[in-house]
């Protein structure tokens, strides 16, 4: 599981990679999230070596992966989807296959992309309700027991003081990096070119997000889109 297209073309390609050494029938299972296409390539490497290659990118947080409850969207050959399954099921409660390789990416891409727009709307939310007077906790209280109810609000909310064990009562450390997020949105909105898709609200959470990577939040985790949105007064 790696950051970028860059660092698993590396892993495979590179002159100390994967490709150099790998055994006839192995199954290799990528990880990361990545462009589509650049999977697609690397299947078709991987074949050429007599090896199996499947994306696999996963969803549900560092949490989600201390306790083994991850989501796993895997694509590649129906035929070896059992296999990648049986080893995936120990990290995972959720391995679902997608199709032929490059549909697991394409699901997280669309994940992360409603996920960034659902995270920026809870903390403009959180953040007017604070302004208008409202106590965060009830605030989040009232959200989560109304239509407004999303993962951002109930199970990761990015108002600090409001829930325990989650970034944003940390001061934003550990997590999913705002990074990684940025990186994600560039490949949504890369998709989106490709194949002529209007993704107003994704490419307005792509420029947020690229912004907070500008402005010192690279590090921190994606909640922290809360606390940058408490600093930009003229926003």
């Amino acid at each position: 599981m790696l950051p970028t297209s860059i660092n698993a073309i590396e892993a495979y390609s590179g002159a100390n990679g994967i490709l150099k050494k790998v055994k006839k029938g192995s199954l290799l299972i990528d990880s990361s999230t990545i462009d589509p296409m650049v999977s697609k390539e690397l299947a078709k490497e991987v074949e050429k070596m007599g090896a199996v290659f499947m994306d696999a990118p996963v969803s549900g947080g560092v949490g989600a992966a201390r306790s083994g409850n991850l989501t796993f969207m895997v694509g590649g050959v129906e035929e070896e989807f059992a296999a990648a399954q049986e080893l995936l099921g120990c990290m995972g409660s959720n391995v679902v296959y997608c199709g032929a390789v490059g549909t697991g990416q394409a699901a997280k891409i669309c994940n992360n992309l409603l996920l960034a727009i659902s995270m920026i709307g809870t903390a403009e939310a959180m953040n007017l309700g604070i302004r208008l007077g409202l106590d965060p906790k009830l605030l989040a209280k009232i959200l989560n027991m109304s239509s407004g109810r999303c993962w951002s609000s109930d199970t990761y909310n990015p108002v600090p003081g409001v829930m325990d064990g989650v970034p944003s009562a940390n001061n934003y450390q550990g997590g999913f990096g705002t990074t990684l997020m940025a990186k994600d949105l560039g490949l949504a909105q890369d998709s989106a070119t490709s194949t002529k898709s209007p993704i107003l609200l994704g490419s307005q959470a792509h420029q947020i997000y690229r912004m907070m990577c500008a402005k010192g939040y690279s590090k921190k985790d994606f909640s922290s889109v809360f606390q940058f949105l408490r600093e930009e007064e003229t926003f």
